[in-house]
């Protein structure tokens, strides 16, 4: 077997361009990094709370959980570095996503003691 065919090793055609791809991401400002993590974190979230429209394939309460903690860390300590006008529709959506838990829930959390909420305070509906 040659090397041009060599499943091992890709042709230097095929090869990522790390160097663009460095340049890229600094680009970017760190804001729009932030949002987009929180935003991607919602949505893993909303799929595992059941609130898709094939809700019951992929709903994982425990999966549910450490997403929306995760985020709720995210946004405590990111929300001073990308303003108000950011974060506060970021935590509106997570405030949506801490009920959805809390209705999702055979067995209630108890107030203060939900997903996120060491960093949000407790959340009632």
């Amino acid at each position: 077997m040659s090397d041009a065919t060599s499943p091992q090793e890709p042709s230097p055609d095929e090869a990522p361009d790390f160097d663009a791809m460095t340049r890229d991401i600094a680009e970017v400002p760190a804001v729009e990094v932030i949002v987009t993590v929180a935003v991607n974190l919602m949505s893993a979230a909303a799929v595992k709370l059941g609130l898709t429209e094939d809700a019951e394939d992929h709903k994982d309460l425990d999966e549910a959980r450490k997403l929306v903690h995760a985020l709720a860390g995210l946004l405590d300590a990111g929300a001073t570095e990308i303003s108000s006008f950011h974060a506060a529709p970021l935590r509106d959506g997570l405030k949506s996503l801490q009920l959805a838990f809390r209705e999702a829930s055979l067995v209630p959390d108890e107030p203060g003691q939900g997903p996120g909420e060491k960093y949000t305070g407790p959340v009632y509906g």
